[in-house]
């Protein structure tokens, strides 16, 4: 089954799905600012554009741009700022 996912107003949105190795989501972040919470550890892939996150525990911005990724653990909190829309793959695991 595919599940459609909207958040921030329709400025984040994003098609989920299961594989073998557990759910992901592919979708689309509008540029702005975000605050995501985690309920599982995340593995999130840049598909296409640059999207600059504050990681958990975090003081320092970082960039991360198409073909780079980053980890989430679960029950954590993360900001995202796109300056423009960025795609991304998010596994969840």
């Amino acid at each position: 089954m595919i599940t459609e996912n909207h958040y921030f107003e329709g400025n984040v949105k994003s098609l989920g799905y299961e594989t073998s190795d557990g759910s992901s989501t592919i979708g689309v972040i509008n540029p702005g600012e975000y605050q995501f919470n985690t309920a599982k550890h995340e593995i999130m892939k840049i598909i296409e554009g640059e999207l600059t996150v504050l990681l958990p525990d975090e003081t320092a911005w970082q960039s991360f741009k198409a073909g780079t990724a980053f980890e989430i653990p679960a029950d954590a909190t993360f900001k995202v700022k796109a300056s423009a829309q960025v795609a991304y793959l998010c596994q969840y695991r």
